[in-house]
């Protein structure tokens, strides 16, 4: 969420290209000194590509994780917000309250949820805040979760049982994906 995040990271990438690429010289140079120019090159080009490719690499992992935290904890806010709203909550006092009950078993998913209610809090149209927040996350499961909830906020149906029946299809689809993959 740093301002400076891409300028560090597309940095950290020349850097790593740099450092490689002039690692691997200084290892050639004093260690393999038979090594033919073509293999020179050839290690050398590979290098450098190492260098560039690794930040991607890392970054990836780093969402995977992400995204399979948010995805784990996303059936507990589900029960959790069901629970708060249909105890009389607003959908906004909801959202917070899940975001603070989240906080230890899944502080990804209540981060976001923290941001969420601050973009709402600060004005942001309700609508706007749920995309923002489908955006950040970039989960199917989240965005249909959003695009329910904008749904329901528009054609002014009942939160609770919307959110019942969704938590119910979620739940189904997870076991029905966990059956899968263990007959695989």
């Amino acid at each position: 969420r740093n301002d400076n995040a891409a300028p560090i990271f597309l940095g950290t990438k020349a850097f790593l290209m740099v450092f490689f690429a002039l690692a691997f010289l200084t290892t050639r140079i004093s260690l393999f000194k038979l090594l033919s120019i073509h293999v020179t090159l050839i290690i050398f080009i590979f290098s450098i590509f190492l260098g560039f490719y690794l930040p991607d690499i890392w970054l990836r992992i780093k969402t995977v994780r992400r995204k399979r935290e948010i995805f784990e904890g996303l059936p507990d806010a589900l029960d959790l917000l069901v629970v708060c709203v249909e105890a009389g909550m607003g959908l906004d006092a909801a959202i917070a309250r899940v975001a603070q009950e989240m906080r230890l078993s899944s502080s990804v998913l209540s981060d976001e949820l923290k941001l969420l209610n601050l973009e709402i809090r600060a004005g942001k149209p309700r609508q706007d805040a749920l995309r923002n927040f489908a955006l950040r996350t970039d989960m199917e499961d989240v965005k249909s979760l959003t695009t329910l909830l904008v749904q329901t906020d528009r054609f002014g149906t009942s939160v609770a049982q919307a959110l019942r029946v969704y938590s119910d299809t979620f739940r189904s689809k997870r076991f029905l994906k966990a059956e899968e993959i263990a007959a695989k």
